[in-house]
């Protein structure tokens, strides 16, 4: 072939790069003009970005505009992966011996968001990964029959120890928390920021729309001075509903009628504004709350891990605590939502359906919202005579240092009003008592021994401050060994136990001993009690369709 030949060839390659890069440009802008007209909400301000694109306005008058417009957030352009670290799943808890580390510290959880996460993935015929099973999220799930506190302490301490129902050659102990009950006439007042994510993947019926449902419960069951303010954040962040008075319910629900979803997800500025408006509305010794809700796909958009988490550490320390829900299965950042309610003084939730969302602002609105005592720590000191051994089930994110326990500065978690906390402890025991020397390399400075007998296993002390407080007051129990068998036990034992062991079926624990789906069926029919919502009896339910799943 001649030269000549090759020169119309080359320049007909030329011609169809330059048409296939225009194809390109005008898809990019097509996508570019839909995400900004997805994401329009009725209420939303324009952002000062925007304004300033405008045609006619000088930069000074723009710059002005955006100057006024004080309670609208421009998001920076943002390309980058979700800014939060999220956790790397913990292993699991082994057995450590009460030589080498005599004491456990942990901090408390009521989060039960894995559980809920879980149902939806069984309901929905698959079984969860192992590593989204966080076993305390399943066993704190539930309520249980504990005693009311009398005392001083907004808590009651309630324990129980028996042979454990899968290794009976090791004790199981049971330490459960009853909060305080608040009456109704005496709630302090709330002021709340609903923040909301509507970007694009917020669409799907299990998102957006049940979220609206889910706020409106909690917004029938506010009283007449409790406030409610909506923020929204996805390709830019406003404010929807400015501060609005619960006598004005209806206005309330007209604005999140509104909330249409579309964008990208964008959430840091968004997290910035919710804080302005709580600041702005901040009612003294009152529930000064944001509640985030998300599919979980949250980008933090330019701001750092640190700068962010800092931010929400020292919003908590001023008063205004922030509490999550998370919605959707798909791209969702579980770690990520744990990590923001922890730091915020928080709890973290699953809504998978109306039925959870009623538990959470319905029938355990007074514990989502109020707090009765904050960095709540648990601290064990074994009898090295007696315990051989011992295996904290579940928590392994919320373990602390032993010195951590009396630092008044070290964080922990809540307990709300009503909310009851559970842990539980397999245990191995000495045949026969025995004097061994513990490392004492691991007891913190000035800490005083407890002087057992042979009769007891274990001195379990609680450290909290009050909501306003900044100073921990402690209390603890000890707790006797007792060597009755399951079958003895109290419902609340024997239903805990039923939880754990389904929960180390699903994450196939090493430990799970003698666990099959049928013994975990056994004990929670034969614990159910009661059950006014049925909420025991899905579990039963849900064992069931788990057992199949795993046949199939």
């Amino acid at each position: 072939m001649k030269t000549n030949d090759l020169i119309p060839l080359q320049w007909g390659k030329r011609a169809l790069i330059a048409f296939s890069l225009l194809l390109v440009l005008y898809a990019c802008n097509s996508h570019q003009e839909k995400t900004t007209e997805g994401g329009n909400i009725d209420n939303i301000q324009t952002t000062p970005t925007t304004k300033r694109n405008q045609k006619g306005k000088s930069a000074a008058a723009a710059k002005d505009q955006a100057d006024a417009e004080t309670n609208t957030i421009a998001l920076e352009e943002d390309v980058s992966p979700p800014k939060i670290k999220e956790k790397k799943p913990a292993n699991e808890n082994t057995f450590l011996s009460v030589k080498t580390a005599p004491l456990s510290t942990f901090s408390i959880d009521v989060d039960n968001a894995s559980y809920s996460r879980a149902r939806k993935s069984i309901n929905n015929g698959q079984l969860p990964s192992t590593s989204s099973v966080r076993l305390e999220e399943f066993i704190n799930y539930f309520n249980y029959q504990y005693k009311q506190p009398e005392g001083q302490h907004p808590f009651s301490v309630n324990t129980e120890v028996a042979k454990c129902p899968w290794n009976p050659k090791n004790h199981l102990v049971h330490i459960g928390l009853q909060g305080k009950r608040l009456d109704s006439r005496k709630l302090k007042l709330s002021n709340l920021v609903f923040l909301i994510d509507v970007s694009g993947s917020m669409s799907a019926p299990d998102k957006l729309p049940l979220l609206r449902k889910a706020f409106k419960m909690l917004v029938n069951n506010l009283g007449e001075e409790d406030r409610v303010a909506i923020v929204v954040y996805a390709g830019n962040a406003g404010l929807v509903l400015p501060a609005t008075q619960g006598t004005d319910k209806q206005k309330i629900m007209e604005a999140l009628d509104k909330l249409q979803s579309g964008g990208s997800t964008a959430g840091g500025a968004g997290i910035k504004l919710a804080y302005k408006i709580a600041k702005q509305n901040f009612i003294k010794e009152g529930n000064n709350r944001i509640i985030l809700a998300t599919d979980g796909d949250f980008n933090l958009g330019a701001s750092s891990d640190q700068a962010m988490q800092n931010l929400i550490e020292e919003k908590r320390k001023e008063g205004v605590f922030i509490t999550v829900l998370g919605l959707g299965m798909g791209n969702y950042r579980d770690s990520k939502m744990e990590i923001i309610a922890d730091k915020g003084n928080g709890n973290y939730y699953y809504l998978d359906n109306l039925n959870e969302a009623y538990k959470v602002f319905g029938k355990d609105l007074k514990g989502t919202l109020f707090t009765i005592a904050k960095d709540v720590k648990i601290q064990v000191e074994f009898n090295s005579a007696v315990v051989k051994s011992y295996r904290l089930i579940g928590y392994e994110n919320r373990l602390l240092a032993n010195r951590d326990f009396r630092d008044d500065t070290k964080d922990a978690g809540e307990i709300g009003a009503g909310h009851t906390v559970t842990a539980l402890y397999e245990v191995t025991l000495h045949s026969n008592p025995q004097t061994v020397a513990v490392d004492q390399n691991q007891i913190p400075a000035n800490f005083q021994a407890t002087q057992f007998n042979n009769q007891q296993l274990m001195n379990v002390r609680l450290r909290y401050k009050k909501p306003e407080g900044s100073t921990g007051i402690e209390t603890s129990q000890i707790i006797a060994a007792n060597h009755q068998s399951v079958d003895e036990t109290s419902h609340n034992f024997r239903f805990s136990a039923a939880v754990a062991s389904f929960g180390m079926l699903l994450k196939n624990s090493q430990y799970k001993g003698s666990t099959t789906f049928q013994t975990v069926l056994t004990l929670a029919k034969g614990s159910k009690g009661k059950d006014m919502n049925q909420y025991r009896a899905e579990f039963i339910d849900l064992v069931q369709k788990a057992s199949q799943i795993t046949t199939q």
